[in-house]
């Protein structure tokens, strides 16, 4: 097994409480790394801490509150000595048509999912740029690179952050930071709710991937925790796609 040397690092994780960011925060946590955990939910939150005690610590926040976002990474120093690691993967997907979707509801989409990234990394930089280290990992997606109908604002908000990813990776890579993006597609989470809840909706669903199949959460932990290390000081500015085969279907 590859020693990742991850223990004693100091990760954020936002959107923490379920699915994806759920996983992150636990693998991380697995390889020794300590965890801020961010999400709204305050229950959620506190069962994950209590999954891990000694490696996670709940933070009840909200991604809209931009001096939580500009302070959250001093809150890691509080709590943990040292920040090391970021994973912004926060993030809300509304559907519907876009003729239909309100001016307020395009903004909050943004503010969640790029703006939100955004603040946090920038705080974060100011530590990682003294420190000569640290590492940003972006949970975007599929939609950011292909787009999706009825999620117009969201694939529009995530081919942002992808975009993002890569000019910070080449504004940072000299500072010692390394700026990286997961793409997911169709993961087993509440976000797929309900796809899953359909036996005809999750069959046509699937019919899309070449894998045959959704991908499980626990399936982009290691990519995570990879990037995290000293394994992958020089990638910077990727975007790894993990989707069972589906934006490269033909």
């Amino acid at each position: 097994m590859i020693d990742l040397e991850l223990e004693g690092k100091v990760a954020i994780v936002t959107g923490a409480s379920r699915g994806l960011g759920r996983t992150a925060a636990i693998a991380l946590a697995e390889q020794g790394a300590q965890i801020l955990a961010a999400a709204r939910s305050a229950d959620e939150l506190a069962r994950l801490e209590d999954s891990h005690p000694t490696r996670i610590r709940a933070y009840p926040c909200d991604m809209l509150d931009t001096s939580t976002l500009t302070d959250l990474p001093q809150q890691a120093i509080r709590d943990f000595g040292r920040l090391d690691i970021v994973v912004n993967n926060a993030g809300i997907a509304p559907a519907g048509p876009f003729l239909e979707q309100t001016d307020s509801e395009w903004n909050r989409i943004m503010a969640v999912n790029i703006a939100a990234p955004a603040i946090l990394s920038r705080a974060a930089g100011h530590i990682f740029s003294s420190q000569g280290s640290g590492k940003v990992i972006n949970i975007a997606s599929t939609s950011g690179l292909l787009g999706k109908a009825q999620l117009v604002a969201y694939s529009a908000s995530k081919g942002a952050m992808i975009q993002f990813t890569k000019a910070l990776a080449a504004e940072w890579a000299k500072l010692g930071i390394q700026v990286n993006a997961i793409a997911p597609g169709a993961f087993e989470t509440d976000a797929q709710r309900a796809v899953l809840e359909s036996p005809e909706i999750f069959a046509r669903r699937v019919r899309k991937i070449p894998a045959r199949r959704m991908g499980e959460a626990e399936e982009i932990g290691p990519l995570v925790c990879y990037l995290a290390s000293s394994k992958a000081n020089f990638v910077t500015g990727a975007v790894f796609v993990i989707d069972g085969g589906e934006a490269s279907r033909l």
